[in-house]
């Protein structure tokens, strides 16, 4: 069986999780508050505190670093998905590096100024301790007052990802690889909350982002 270690609304989490729902494999999911990780460093043995984790029978996956996608790669491996082919190698580590510094970093935020309706009232102090610690006092505030202008820089952070699909019912192909998965969790961080869409002037992101929604391996013989 396999385990995805995880926060629900976590852009990392949810790339992990709609691979394994794409391969169409049983796993469960064990999400633990955002203010304890101590499962984390129980089954890293010591060697992380950040999720997602996945536990694959007795083994255990994390990311040893910022710039690596050991987890994805495992299951790519493991369950011979395709998202890693050759003829995209260093095109991907390009773009996910993107989406996981300029999408992820304006995601989160507008998602965060949130917190109070999916965070429990109980961490609500160690949530913010921790934002203000990472990103000054005050942030969650700043962030909130600048909501406006932190959607326009997602909606303008967007538009390649927009014009990848006038030709393509995928970012790379005719199929999902890394990066479509990569970029369906930076996006499911940012419209966890429930107060947001994407952008109107997208269209062609809703029609993939709705793809993404419902595409399996299956879907893909051969």
């Amino acid at each position: 069986m396999i385990e995805l270690i995880q926060f629900p609304w976590s852009p990392f989490c949810i790339v992990q999780r709609s691979i394994l729902e794409f391969a169409g494999v049983e796993f469960k999911t064990t999400n633990i508050p955002n203010t304890d990780r101590s499962l984390v460093w129980k089954v890293t043995r010591g060697q992380s505190y950040q999720v997602p984790v996945l536990r694959d029978g007795r083994q255990v996956i994390f990311e040893p670093g910022e710039d690596t996608q050991a987890i994805a790669e495992h299951l790519d491996k493991r369950l011979k998905l395709g998202l890693f082919p050759d003829r995209w190698a260093g095109l991907q580590t390009l773009l996910w590096r993107n989406l996981e510094d300029q999408i992820e970093g304006l995601g989160f935020k507008l998602n965060d100024i949130y917190y109070k309706e999916f965070i429990p009232a109980r961490e609500h102090l160690a949530f913010v301790r921790h934002k203000e610690r990472k990103f000054g006092r005050g942030c969650l505030a700043r962030w909130r007052a600048e909501q406006a202008e932190l959607l326009h820089q997602l909606e303008m952070g967007l538009e390649p990802y927009e014009q990848m699909l006038i030709e393509r019912p995928f970012l790379l192909d005719a199929r999902p690889r890394f990066v479509d998965f990569d970029l369906y969790g930076m996006l499911g961080n940012f419209l966890a909350s429930g107060h947001y869409r994407l952008p109107a002037p997208h269209a062609r992101l809703h029609n993939w982002h709705e793809r993404m929604s419902k595409v399996r391996l299956a879907d893909f013989p051969g």
